[in-house]
C-alpha cells in the first residue's frame, strides 16, 4: 500500500507545474495534499474514476485547505478535530478497516511568533485527538507539521534556534507527541540520514544548494512498525516549495485492535 503526502502550496499553481504528471506516476493508493488554497467549485480535478475525493476548504479564500484522494473507500470521513469542524480546513480523517489516516496542515507560528501560543494550544488538542483515535485502532498521520524536530532535520540549526518551526517549544511538542505512542517513519528507517529535506525557501539558489528543512512527515502508531516497509522523500519533484513524502505499508500486517 502506497501513501503520498504533498504540501502543494496552491493546487491551481501546482497543476500548472506538473502535479497531474506526478500524481499519475506515483499511482498511490492514498494521496494527501495540504495548502490547496481553494474554495469549493473553483476547479474540477479529473483523477480517474478509481479515486474518491475528499476536500476540507478553509473559510478564508485562497488559504490553507486539505484534500485526500483515495482508491480505498473509507468507512467514514471526518473534517476537523471538533464535531463542528474547523474554519481553516486543516484536518481530514479517514477511517479504514485497519487504521485511521489523518491528513493535517499544522498552523504556522509565523515569523514574528505571534501565533506561537495558538500553535502550542493547537498541538495539545491535536495530540489528544490522535490519542483518542489511537485508543480505537492504529493511526497514520501525514502532512506539513511545520516543525523540524531535531538539528539533523534542517540545514542551519544554530541560526534558526529561535525561528518559527524550530523553537524549543514547537520541538518539545513534537517530542511529546512521539513519546505518546507514535513514530516518525522516516527516522524509523533512516535515523542518521542528513540533508534529507522537504521544504526550501524561494530565495535564490536555496533549493539548488539543498538548504532546507524536513517539516513534512508520515507518523504512525508505534504498533504499526511491523507493517511499515519504507518511507521516502521525493526531493527531486518540483511544483511547490515542498516536495512529496511517501510511506509504503504492508496492509495485511496491520492488525486493527479496535476497542469500540
Amino acid at each position: 500500500m502506497k501513501l503520498v503526502s504533498w504540501n502543494v502550496n496552491g493546487l491551481r499553481a501546482c497543476l500548472n507545474k506538473g502535479f497531474l504528471d506526478y500524481f499519475k506516476e506515483a499511482d498511490a493508493d492514498i494521496f494527501c495534499i495540504q495548502e490547496t488554497k481553494l474554495q469549493e467549485g473553483q476547479i474540477s480535478l479529473e483523477l480517474g474514476g478509481e479515486y474518491l475525493q475528499f476536500w476540507n476548504y478553509a473559510e478564508k479564500k485562497g488559504y490553507s485547505g486539505t484534500a485526500v484522494f483515495t482508491k480505498r473507500k473509507p468507512l467514514q470521513v471526518r473534517y476537523g478535530m471538533e464535531e463542528d469542524g474547523e474554519p481553516e480546513g486543516r484536518i481530514i480523517t479517514l477511517e479504514f478497516e485497519r487504521f485511521y489516516l489523518v491528513n493535517v496542515y499544522t498552523p504556522n507560528a509565523r515569523r514574528d511568533l505571534s501565533r506561537l501560543d495558538l500553535r502550542l494550544e493547537w498541538e495539545d488538542r491535536f495530540r489528544a485527538y490522535l490519542k483518542q483515535l489511537d485508543g480505537r485502532k492504529p493511526v497514520v498521520v501525514c502532512g506539513d507539521l511545520n516543525v523540524a524536530h531535531q538539528e539533523i532535520d534542517l540545514k542551519n540549526a544554530k541560526s534558526n534556534m529561535k525561528n518559527s518551526g524550530f523553537t524549543p517549544q514547537e520541538r518539545e511538542k513534537m517530542t511529546t507527541l512521539l513519546e505518546s505512542g507514535f513514530l516518525d517513519t522516516f527516522r524509523h528507517f533512516y535515523p542518521e540520514q542528513k540533508d534529507a529535506y522537504t521544504w526550501w525557501s524561494y530565495m535564490p539558489k536555496v533549493r539548488e544548494r539543498n538548504i532546507g528543512w524536513r517539516i513534512d512527515y508520515f507518523l504512525a502508531s508505534t504498533r504499526l512498525a511491523p507493517c511499515l516497509i519504507d518511507a521516502r522523500i521525493d526531493s527531486e519533484v518540483m511544483g511547490s516549495d515542498h516536495c512529496p513524502v511517501i510511506l509504503i505499508m504492508n496492509e495485511r500486517e496491520c492488525e486493527s485492535d479496535e476497542q469500540v
